[in-house]
Parts: C-alpha cells; sequence; structure tokens
C-alpha cells in the first residue's frame, strides 16, 4: 500500500504540477458554481412568472440537461460545436458545460424555494402596497435562497466532483496532471 499510493519519493520536486492542476480545478468550480447559480436563479425566477410558453421551454431545458450525462455535454461543447463554426477553447467549454448542467439542478432548488414561500405572504405584502417585483424581491426571494441553500450545496458540491472530466476534453486539472505524472513515474 505504502508503495503504491503513499509513495512521497516519486512526487519530490513534483508538488508544482499537482498545485497548478488544483488552481485549474478550483478556478473551474468557482466560474462553474457562479454560472449555475445565475442561469438557476434566473431560470426559476422565469418560471415563477407561469408564462406557458416560456415555461414549456424552461422546462424542456431543465428536463433535457438534468438527462444528459455531463461529459456528454462537455464533449459535444468542445468537439461537436467547431463543425457547426463555434469553436470554445476546453476551458470555456468545461465551465459552460458545468453551468448549464448544474443550472438545470440548481434551478429546481430555487424553483421549489420560491414555490414553498406561504401565499399568505404574498397577499400581505400586496395589501402593503408593493407592487409584483417588489414582492417578489423583497419578500419570496430572499425566503427561496434560504430554503434552497441546502439543495444547492449539494449540487455546488457534486459540481466540483465532475469538474474532474475536464481532462476528457483536453482542459488539464488536478485529475489531468495527476495522470500525466502516474504515466511519468508508474510504469
Amino acid at each position: 500500500l505504502r508503495k503504491f499510493f503513499f509513495n512521497w519519493e516519486k512526487l519530490e520536486g513534483n508538488w508544482w504540477i499537482l498545485r497548478n492542476g488544483l488552481g485549474v480545478t478550483l478556478l473551474l468550480a468557482a466560474i462553474s458554481a457562479v454560472g449555475s447559480v445565475l442561469v438557476g436563479l434566473l431560470v426559476a425566477i422565469l418560471r415563477a412568472y407561469n408564462s406557458p410558453t416560456l415555461n414549456l421551454f424552461l422546462k424542456a431545458y431543465v428536463d433535457i440537461f438534468r438527462s444528459i450525462p455531463m461529459i456528454v455535454i462537455m464533449v459535444v461543447l468542445f468537439f461537436a460545436l467547431p463543425f457547426a463554426g463555434i469553436s470554445l477553447g476546453s476551458i470555456l467549454s468545461t465551465v459552460v458545460a458545468l453551468s448549464l448542467g448544474y443550472g438545470a439542478y440548481t434551478a429546481e432548488s430555487f424553483r421549489a424555494g420560491i414555490e414553498s414561500v406561504h401565499s399568505g405572504q404574498i397577499e400581505a405584502a400586496r395589501s402593503l402596497g408593493l407592487s409584483r417585483w417588489q414582492t417578489f424581491r423583497k419578500i419570496i426571494l430572499p425566503q427561496a435562497i434560504r430554503r434552497a441553500l441546502p439543495g444547492s450545496g449539494n449540487e455546488l458540491i457534486y459540481l466540483i466532483k465532475y469538474s474532474s472530466l475536464a481532462y476528457m476534453v483536453t482542459c488539464i486539472e488536478l485529475t489531468g496532471e495527476g495522470k500525466i505524472l502516474a504515466s511519468m513515474f508508474f510504469k
């Protein structure tokens, strides 16, 4: 066990490679986390307006992106879009894939949070003369975000874990650097 998993002599002088990979992983996760929260919040807010045609497209987005594996989304964005004339780099395609994929999950968390606010609070805000937007911004949204945090937090943990798939689209992050080191030293 020590020879294969805890052999520090093999990594001596090469820690900087793993440190650089960890930096890329954390960068991907941070940008994608912000993107997925923004996408999820936007989709949840738009779904709260109950427009039948808009909800049809938003439900389709959520259902499609929740059912496709993350690696497929990354591969399509990185390898298939250039055939349509859109060429994204490996980092950008990873960030977009993670943001869109986990944006669908966080949208459902935020939507559940919005729907969990009691209708009596909405009626009370309206009776005080608040507009629909003021009611949503000052009464509904703060409570909804607080209630959606546990589910969204779980999705952000999954996002960090799935950022390791970035090496499949030539983005060398911690997993990719680990594979390079393993191929150099553990033959």
